[in-house]
């Protein structure tokens, strides 16, 4: 696995490569990747519909941090139709290279200032998300940072303007949302990867949140699956 803490790598083969996680190998996450950029000529639409794609196909559901590697899997992302920001980065990692186009995934801390009370809760009463993540994407000679969590439902929502990208400009999540309010703090960027850093991310997650983060996230979501609670996007932020 090759990782760049600072700057881009040489587009070489390794970022074109199906692997563990971006395993578009799968003949479900070919026939998403084929059919999300039908009737695109170039890498740039190509880039383009495959983020929205993977964007609104995929629910965003930050409970879904979990410690089961498997389900960081391109093709588990698909199958489950629910997923954080890492699996909806490791989709459209998938997605673009299978469109040909090199592709790593980038992880960055950020502070959610709208996070809901039941969110904050399972992050062990942090507001502080490690390894947000994101697809970075080499398009026309440059590389472009895109990253497809927040659904157009969820966006609606919470008042949240949508991340939306032109294959030119990097797309990452809102700074404020649709009423001026403080939303999404970048506040550290860890690097690229050429295939998602799973051990790392579950060791910080551990060591961060502690390691009960993965039982509460486990029981919110058999909560939600049971209809004992609403979903994510039903949560009133805390602002």
């Amino acid at each position: 696995m090759e990782f760049l803490k600072t700057g881009f790598p040489e587009p070489t083969e390794v970022y074109l490569e199906p692997t563990p996680y971006f395993d578009y190998d799968k003949p479900a996450v070919a026939e998403f990747a084929a059919n999300a950029i039908a009737g695109a000529k170039t890498a740039k639409e190509k880039a383009i519909k495959a983020f929205y794609a993977v964007r609104d196909a995929i629910r965003y559901d930050p409970y879904r941090i979990t410690d089961q590697p498997g389900a960081y899997k391109a093709s588990d992302v698909l199958k489950v139709g629910a997923a954080y920001c890492i699996p909806k980065a490791s989709l459209l990692t998938a997605v673009t290279r299978a469109a040909g186009i090199p592709t790593a995934i980038g992880l960055s801390d950020v502070t959610n200032h709208m996070c809901t009370d039941r969110m904050r809760e399972a992050m062990g009463g942090k507001d502080l998300f490690l390894h947000h993540g994101y697809a970075v994407m080499l398009i026309d000679g440059n590389w472009v940072k895109a990253a497809p969590a927040f659904n157009i439902e969820l966006c609606d929502k919470f008042d949240v303007t949508p991340t939306e990208f032109d294959g030119v400009e990097d797309a990452l999540l809102q700074e404020f949302d649709k009423k001026g309010r403080r939303h999404m703090e970048y506040v550290a960027t860890h690097g690229i990867w050429s295939d998602l850093p799973f051990d790392r991310v579950y060791a910080d997650f551990n060591e961060y949140y502690g390691p009960e983060l993965w039982d509460r996230c486990r029981k919110a979501v058999e909560q939600n699956e049971q209809k004992q609670a609403r979903h994510f996007e039903d949560e009133k932020p805390v602002t």
